[in-house]
Parts: C-alpha cells; structure tokens; sequence
C-alpha cells in the first residue's frame, strides 16, 4: 500500500509538471552552489601554504592578496547565488505542496458530496473533517521540504563521491561505508513506525469526532450541566493522541543517534587515512582540508533521511486516509435518464426496506399520488412515514419493489435532476451559516435580489427580517442558532418557494412551532402548494384534513387510505389519532 499512495502522490504532483521540473532544476543548483563553500576553503588554505604555486597561482595570478581578492569575489557570488535558487527551490516546492493539497482536498470533498445518506449516518462529521482538513494538512510537511532533501541529498552523494573518487578512491569506500547503513536503517525505521503513524491519525480522527461532537451539541451539554463529562471525555481522546505519539516518538528519536554513530566510522577514517596520506605528501593541505569538511558535507545531511522518512511515513499514513476515502463509491448507481418532474403520477408498488437486515422498516407498501394533489401520510412514531420521503428522494434505494414516475423506475433516472424537481421542507431545518438572503438564495442561486425579496414576503419571512439589526445582511450563526424555530422554518419555506419544485414533500413542517407560528407557516404552505403537487407528512392531523388522499402508516404498513372524512367514518386508526388531538373519545373497532 506504501508504494501505492506513493504513486498516487506522485500522479498529483504530475498535474505541476513544469513546476516540478522547475523545482528539481533550482535543488539540484542550490545543492551545488551549497557544496562550494568547503572547496573554497581549500583555496584559501592552499594560497596560505602555497603562495604562487597555489591552484589560482598556476592561473596567473601569483600576487596572494590579488588570489584572496578574487576568492572573496568567487565567495560572494557563489553564496549569492546558493542563496538565491535556495529560495526559488522553496518557492517551488512549496507552490507545489499547496497545488496537490488544494486538489487532493477538493477532489476528496467532490467524491465525499457523491456518496450515499447512509455514508454521513455511520461516519460522524469530526471524522470526516479530520481527513479532509487535517489529514490533507500532514501531507503539506512533507512535501514542502521532502522532495528537496532528497534531490538534494542525491545531489551530494554523486558529486561529492566523484571528488573523493578522484583524489583518492581508498578513501572514498572508507567513507561511503556508512551510506548503505544509513540508507538501510532508514527504510527499516520507515516500515517500523508506519503502523505507528497510522494509530497516530486514528487517534486524532476520534478526537476530531468527540471534538465536533461536543461542541455541536453545547446546548444540551449545558442544560443537562454535562460540561464535566465532556471534557473527561475530550481528556481521554487527548491522552490516546499523546499516548500514540510517545510510542512513535521513541522510535522515532532512537533514530538519528544510531546512524551518527555511522557517520562517525566515515568521518574518522577520512580523517586518519587523508591525515596520513597528507603526512605522507601524496595529497597536499589543502586537498586534506576539503576531504575533512566536504565529508562532514556528505555524511551530516544522510541523517535527515530519517527526518525525511518520518515525515514521509507521517504523510503516507494520512494519505492512505484520503485516498480510501477519495476512491469510497456510493451504493446507489445514477441512472442516465433525464426527469422532467411529474406529468401524470407517482406510483409505489410493494415496496420492501430495512436499514439493518432482519428489521424490516417498510412491508409491501403500495400507494398512488396523482399529479396537482395533495397527498398526506400519517402514522405513530417509527411507522415508517420519514423513510418513504427518503426512498421518494432517493437518498436509499428499495430493497425490493418499485417506485415509478410517470412509469418510469427512478432508479432509471438522473438523481441530480429527479432531485431538481423536488423540494424539500422539513422539521429538521439547517442553516448554513451565511446571512438570511444567502440562506433564502441556496434554493436557487441566480435568483434576483427582487425574487428572493419576493419568496420572503410569501413565506411571511420579511416582518421579521426587516426587524433583524442588519435586515437580510443579518447573519444567522451556525445552523441558523441566532434565529428562533418559527423563523428558521420560514427560512426553509422562502427557499423551497425560490427553488419552485414540481414535487413538495412537507415532512412535520409545523411540529415544532407554537399555534401563532404554525398558522403563519401553515398560510405560506398554502401558497407554496399551488400548482403543485404535494406529499405532507404531518403529527398534526389538522394541517392536512384537507389533503385529497391520506394514508395511514402503522408499523411499515400502510393499513388504511381514503379522505378525512372517509377515515373519521371508519372509527379505525386514523379515527383514534384525530380523537387523542381533538380531544374526543370514540369507541374503537381495534
């Protein structure tokens, strides 16, 4: 899987090709302007000890104050110019880091937005938000810096072994000797604490979780006084996230004293061996001199391999995380057919649902809706009546049976436009946080400032609008929390008279109002009902006592259908549901 993500990564930086090549071009010259500054020295020593027959005494410049002159020129330009690609290669590298992250983020999110209801029931947004944002974030660390110090590290090993090749290849294997340890032990450490990285990411997609959690919910943490439990809670999840990364960070700082004991084998036998060959006369001072410091130049930065890798395996950890849920595939498949709303009817035939094997939700229900009606389900709570609105929307697909629009399966249909044709107004009612004229536009996004002004005054939104301190500019807070319920739901209805579907489904539109605000609500409805055909789930049988059809869910069977009179008639169901509201007592046939 490690080679895998890495590929992937790599297939996303491919995306920045002329900037990558760009980058690798400005490390490559950083690293070989910074190896310079050891040679340098060299030369200084060998006009100190050699005079005229010193590297740029053989040049012709004998004079040595003339040969320090033009060293201090050499010096100022070749620093100037290690400084400059040095930040040009950071540029780079990190324009490129913050490309890949941008698309790796929203192509995640792109595909995140794709998939299934049923996905966001089981994966808390925390978590969800963990990936997206702080997984996405891990990788940024080591694509700043990563592919630098490896071109850069690469860069040292091949010129500076092909200097140590050169003046004296019996030094060079004594020195080189660490590099296959170091190399070796680096990969080693990088499989070893892999699986320590990815307990790390857990560890912080759970706190992430009980983070969004608690924070969503302080409304109830604060009447229930449960501000304790949450924060052992919050402890807890912190202690795992430390307890993680010590496990790691032992490893992890075992690392670099292991291999400078490595580094120090190839230091000390240049050392001895260079000293002795200097004693010797076969190489001069000065050649000595940069063998001592261009080794410290080869061997000190092969211990960032192990910063490097840890980096690496940190990234691939949250990687892995991104890419299984960028490539997560939604079970309901989209259909090719375009809808055009409804012409004549809406039909459900036997259908059959459970969330959960072996607990059946929904039993053979069968029901007609016909074009321009309006057509009620009610029922007790858990019958069954919100799980039909979402298989109507198709947010879950049937286990067995059909619903047909105008005879055709919706399951043949384009999701996106058998949507576009559905409005939605439910007693769960978000908003996002933006202000009321944003919310109101959401329903449809090229509408005019007259148009939303207009939904506004149908859905009797705009008395309380104007009353608001910045009017329509007002904003909200998250999930509308500055608003009260009545105006929230008002909200809702101004957005679904905006988006002007063929289809309303109304699911508990009033539930949660007072009488006041029900009968407002309930005057908006009526007029966002016209034209319209409409499908009402109500606990308040008076809101829907004159749809045209009501069925009766009870227990995911519909047991009985007709008007509201028909129903009252037969002293069933339906008849004992109206009797409990209105307060009258009938003798059931139950």
């Amino acid at each position: 899987m490690r080679q895998n993500s890495l590929k992937n990564l790599y297939l996303y930086s491919k995306d920045q090709e002329t900037k990558v090549r760009r980058g690798i071009l400005y490390s490559i010259l950083n690293k070989l302007f910074d190896l310079a500054p050891p040679v340098l020295i060299g030369v200084a020593i060998d006009i100190v000890v050699e005079g005229a027959d010193s590297f740029l005494g053989n040049l012709g410049i004998e004079n040595r104050r003339q040969q320090l002159m033009v060293l201090a020129l050499l010096t100022f330009i070749i620093w100037a110019l290690e400084s400059s690609f040095d930040y040009v290669a950071a540029v780079t590298w990190r324009n490129i880091s913050q490309d890949v992250e941008h698309s790796l983020r929203t192509d995640t999110f792109k595909n995140v937005l794709g998939l299934d209801l049923q996905y966001f029931e089981n994966k808390s947004s925390g978590r969800l938000m963990a990936i997206l944002n702080d997984d996405v974030n891990q990788l940024e660390k080591f694509l700043d810096t990563g592919a630098n110090k490896l071109l850069q590290t690469m860069t040292t090993v091949f010129v500076i072994g092909g200097t140590f090749l050169y003046i004296s290849p019996l030094i060079a294997i004594f020195a080189f000797i660490p590099i296959p340890v170091i190399i070796f032990g680096s990969f080693k450490f990088t499989k070893t604490i892999a699986t320590r990285y990815t307990r790390i990411r857990n560890a912080i997609e759970t706190l992430n979780a009980n983070l969004s959690n608690s924070l969503s919910g302080i409304l109830t943490v604060k009447s229930f006084n449960r501000e304790r439990k949450e924060f052992d809670r919050i402890v807890s999840s912190s202690e795992e996230v430390k307890s993680a990364n010590y496990h790691a960070i032992k490893l992890s700082a075992a690392f670099i004293p292991i291999i400078r004991i490595a580094i120090l084998f190839g230091f000390t036998a240049t050392l001895l061996i260079g000293g002795f060959m200097a004693l010797d006369g076969e190489i001069n001072v000065a050649m000595y001199s940069v063998l001592l410091f261009i080794t410290q130049r080869l061997l000190w930065p092969l211990t960032e391999l192990g910063d490097t890798f840890d980096l690496y395996q940190r990234a691939m950890a949250s990687f892995k995380r991104i890419n299984t849920l960028k490539n997560t595939q939604p079970d309901i498949k989209n259909g090719s057919m375009k809808s055009n709303g409804i012409n004549k009817s809406i039909t459900l035939k036997e259908i059959n649902f459970s969330y959960v094997e072996n607990f059946p939700v929904l039993n053979n229900v069968s029901l007609e809706i016909q074009k321009g009606s309006t057509t009620a389900i009610v029922g007790s709570t858990g019958s069954g009546k919100s799980t039909l609105i979402k298989l109507l929307l198709r947010l879950y697909d049937v286990n067995s049976g059909e619903i047909l629009i105008d005879e055709i399966n919706i399951k043949d249909l384009d999701v996106h436009s058998l949507r576009k044709h559905i409005g939605l107004v439910s007693q769960d009612i978000f908003l996002f946080e933006g202000t009321v004229f944003d919310n109101i536009a959401y329903g449809n996004l090229e509408a005019s400032d007259g148009e939303i002004w207009n939904a506004a005054k149908l859905s009797e939104s705009d008395d309380f609008i104007n009353l608001l301190p910045d009017k329509k500019d007002t904003v909200v807070g998250e999930r509308g929390q500055k608003l009260s319920g009545g105006q929230r739901q008002r909200i809702s209805i101004a957005r679904a008279i905006l988006k002007n579907p063929k289809i309303l489904i109304l699911d508990e539109a009033t539930s949660a109002v007072d009488n006041e605000t029900e009968a407002a609500i309930q005057r908006s409805l009526d007029t966002l009902k016209e034209g319209r055909t409409v499908i009402a789930i109500a606990h308040r049988l008076s809101t829907i006592r004159n749809a045209d059809i009501i069925y009766v869910l009870e227990k995911g069977e519909i047991v009985e259908s007709g008007s509201h009179d028909e129903l009252v008639q037969l002293n069933r169901v339906y008849a004992n549901l109206w009797a409990v509201q209105t307060g009258n007592k009938i003798n059931s046939k139950l």
